[in-house]
């Protein structure tokens, strides 16, 4: 009988070939709590630009809003990269980090698995409306300060492993199991690539974020800070990664930095 590989294990060195020269290093471990808090604390003592750390269990994965998760062993393609803050000339497009992961997510998964992938605003990964992928980026200060990008896909849960009813994977979508050595070298060169246009050519990258972002042109239900929200239609996303809204009534968009989207059906006659 032959063998044939796990397609649900992690290669490292697989990984390192499919993704390129950008990275300096690319550490897979057997589980841990969360790859972004390792990689944070690392770059408290250690240069960690560069670095990668891919866990095949991560039992307390963070998201936004301080919400936490883990799922069943080889399930999740969790990962974490450690990118040079780009000083003080870049501080005003840092939010642009996360937007550009969310694109190399969509576009590694498109590649390897064939799933129409998008992006919610402003970096929700979603296939057929359900959320398939999440990312969180932080600041990490100390002696080596640096922006620790996390990303979780889900690529082989079942149906009832699902942590919500608006969450799916990969796996339900393909006829095949998902590789995730490929997916993740996929995601990692897609994001060097998206990398090398931050933070010089923001245009690069609000043109290929338009590309992949279902939320442009869709009817929305912005929920803002303070408990207000507005209903609207979005209109674009700016240079700064803002969602553009024209709201209901109003003459003139809003750029909005956060808030809760919900995209909502169109108006009929609209």
């Amino acid at each position: 009988m032959t063998s044939h590989p796990d397609p649900s294990a992690l290669e490292p060195e697989l990984i390192g070939r499919a993704a390129g020269a950008y990275w300096r290093s690319i550490e897979v471990v057997a589980q841990t709590g969360s790859t972004n808090a390792d990689l944070v604390a690392r770059c408290a003592h250690d240069d960690a630009v560069g670095h990668v750390l891919i866990a095949d269990h991560q039992v307390a994965g963070r998201g936004r809003h301080g919400r936490v998760w883990s799922s069943p062993t080889g399930a999740q393609l969790a990962m974490s990269a450690a990118v040079g803050s780009g000083g003080a000339a870049a501080a005003g497009v840092l939010g642009w980090l996360p937007l550009l992961t969310g694109v190399a997510a969509v576009r590694a998964i498109r590649t390897v698995t064939g799933v129409d992938a998008v992006l919610k605003w402003p970096n929700d990964v979603l296939v057929d409306g359900s959320k398939v992928a999440g990312i969180l980026a932080e600041l990490a200060h100390g002696a080596h300060p640096a922006v620790v990008i996390g990303l979780g896909i889900n690529t082989g849960l079942t149906v009832a492993d699902l942590p919500v009813p608006t969450a799916t994977s990969l796996n339900l979508h393909t006829d095949t199991p998902v590789d995730r050595s490929a997916l993740a070298g996929a995601v990692l060169a897609e994001l060097a690539d998206g990398l090398r246009s931050w933070p010089d050519d923001i245009a690069a990258l609000t043109a290929a974020y338009r590309e992949v972002c279902s939320t442009i042109g869709a009817r929305v239900r912005m929920e803002l800070p303070g408990d207000r929200s507005i209903v609207g239609t979005a209109r674009d996303v700016d240079a700064f990664g803002r969602i553009v809204v024209l709201a209901d009534g109003e003459s003139h968009p809003t750029a909005l930095a956060a808030g809760d989207v919900t995209h909502l059906r169109a108006i009929p006659g609209s």
